[in-house]
């Protein structure tokens, strides 16, 4: 009150004053004029050089060169940049560590240097494949960007349903667009990476929706999961992975990727609790909702009321890749299959197979590739080493697949690798860049290392007989070659 009543004297002080000065100075008056108007004290006169010295004219007659470019501080690394490898270095680096009895009886590495190099650099050290683990996402993250494209997202949606019998009450169908992170709510203070869609915010545009469409009584709710083909449950994976709540049955449509509320169990049917979330959230939007959620496919002729979208794949990438998230995998390759053979082959076979042939394309060696999921939770699956060589440096040098490697988590303090690395040479801190791969009685590691003198490499690592209760000494001696790779001096000399 105090600061309106200060504000209307100046004005009406200003005003008097205007007044007056017609009678003086017409220049005056035109002063205060503006003072009465709201212009700004600071535009009466030139600009403060302390305040504002971008505003100041340089002195007449001074002619200023433009400015120089500025000198960058170091080039961009590039895939030339890695380096030659001396192939015997290598050898004689890794020798000791893969001789540990923690590794079991079938180990590989394979070595190169990023940039391909030349003929007779790479390093291979034991007999392919091997079973790959988790180390598979790397293929399905490749063939996901290089085929659906790294800018792409999916939608999920809500449908007004057309009227049906006279008296019943409208319905409103959540249709599954395949989007592996779809939330219950918002993330509170961006808490997640990437950033999730959610259930909440699409009913309360599905609601806002629906009362300009003049639907204000009570409305049905049904799902829609029908995007993706096949079993939900991979009959190549081990039996119990489902009902110990290893991975959630895989579907176009799910809340918390399956998980309940709390998010220490899985829910029986995911895309029905999914729907269910919906009508919850549709009541609290204000709208009434009636019966229970059912299951059925949206009618061609049903009006589009809202939608959400996923993040992109590239995002999806390379979270899968850091964390290791076996259901976007899944998700992912189910959209490979699709885009690649139709709604029929959005399944397990269909993405399978749309992997080998992205790779293909891609101009990566397949020869010995066996795949049957996206995930690496079968453990039919069987990938070369070299594969997964070719993968990493195909990534290195194209900027769509780019995004595999920036998800490769860091040794000792990211992703699955945050609490790794703790043996070994320190010098693998922060020098290794890889994916694990996790299975009982397998162990993998698939990435990037940079060595003592500076070669850059993609290296692949693999232990598929490991002895019951040697795992967690498996993984730490897989972590001891890498390590010994990121300490080695393996530059071939000039």
């Amino acid at each position: 009150m105090v600061t309106v009543v200060v504000v209307m004297l100046l004005v009406a002080a200003a005003t008097t004053l205007a007044w007056r000065a017609q009678r003086l100075d017409p220049r005056l008056a035109d002063a205060l004029d503006d003072l009465v108007a709201g212009t700004p004290l600071e535009a009466w006169g030139p600009p403060d050089p302390a305040e504002e010295p971008e505003q100041v004219d340089p002195p007449r007659g001074l002619d200023l060169p433009d400015p120089a470019a500025p000198v960058p501080v170091a080039r961009p690394v590039t895939a030339d940049d890695a380096g030659a490898l001396d192939p015997g270095a290598v050898r004689r680096a890794l020798r000791r560590e893969l001789r540990d009895p923690d590794l079991g009886r079938h180990v590989v590495a394979a070595v190169a240097p990023l940039g391909g190099g030349a003929a007779g650099q790479r390093v291979v050290l034991g007999r392919d494949p091997v079973v790959p683990a988790s180390t598979t996402k790397l293929l399905t993250g490749a063939a996901a960007l290089a085929v659906l494209g790294p800018r792409t997202t999916f939608a999920t949606t809500t449908v007004l349903e057309p009227a049906g019998a006279a008296g019943a009450p409208p319905a409103v169908t959540l249709v599954g667009g395949g989007d592996p992170l779809l939330a219950r709510t918002p993330e509170r203070d961006g808490a997640a990476y990437p950033d999730r869609a959610d259930v909440r915010t699409l009913a309360r545009a599905t609601a806002a929706a629906l009362r300009e469409r003049g639907v204000t009584g009570r409305v049905r709710v049904a799902v829609d999961d029908t995007l993706f083909a096949g079993p939900a449950v991979n009959p190549a994976w081990e039996a119990d992975y489902v009902p110990q709540g290893v991975v959630t049955p895989i579907g176009p449509l799910w809340v918390d990727q399956g998980r309940t509320a709390d998010g220490t169990a899985r829910v029986d049917d995911p895309a029905r609790e999914a729907g269910r979330v919906l009508l919850v959230e549709l009541r609290r939007a204000g709208l009434r909702t009636v019966g229970p959620v059912v299951r059925r496919a949206a009618s061609p002729g049903a009006t589009p009321l809202a939608a959400v979208e996923s993040p992109t794949v590239a995002a999806l990438v390379a979270h899968l890749v850091e964390t290791s998230d076996n259901e976007t995998s899944e998700v992912l390759a189910h959209h490979l299959g699709r885009a690649r053979g139709g709604p029929r082959e959005a399944s397990f076979a269909g993405g399978a197979a749309a992997t080998v042939a992205a790779l293909r394309a891609l101009e990566v060696d397949v020869a010995g590739l066996r795949l049957r999921d996206g995930s690496g939770l079968s453990r039919r699956n069987r990938v070369p080493t070299t594969t997964l060589l070719e993968v990493l440096q195909t990534a290195a040098s194209d900027q769509t697949l780019r995004p595999l490697l920036v998800g490769l988590p860091v040794a000792g303090f990211t992703g699955s690798l945050a609490t790794r690395f703790d043996t070994g040479p320190a010098v693998a801190l922060g020098a290794v860049r890889a994916k694990t791969g996790t299975l009982t009685g397998v162990r993998a590691l698939a990435g990037l290392a940079t060595t003592r003198d500076g070669v850059v490499v993609v290296f692949a690592l693999g232990a598929d007989r490991i002895r019951l209760g040697d795992d967690l000494d498996a993984a730490a001696a897989l972590d001891e070659v890498a390590a010994a790779l990121a300490a080695c001096r393996c530059a071939a000399a000039p």
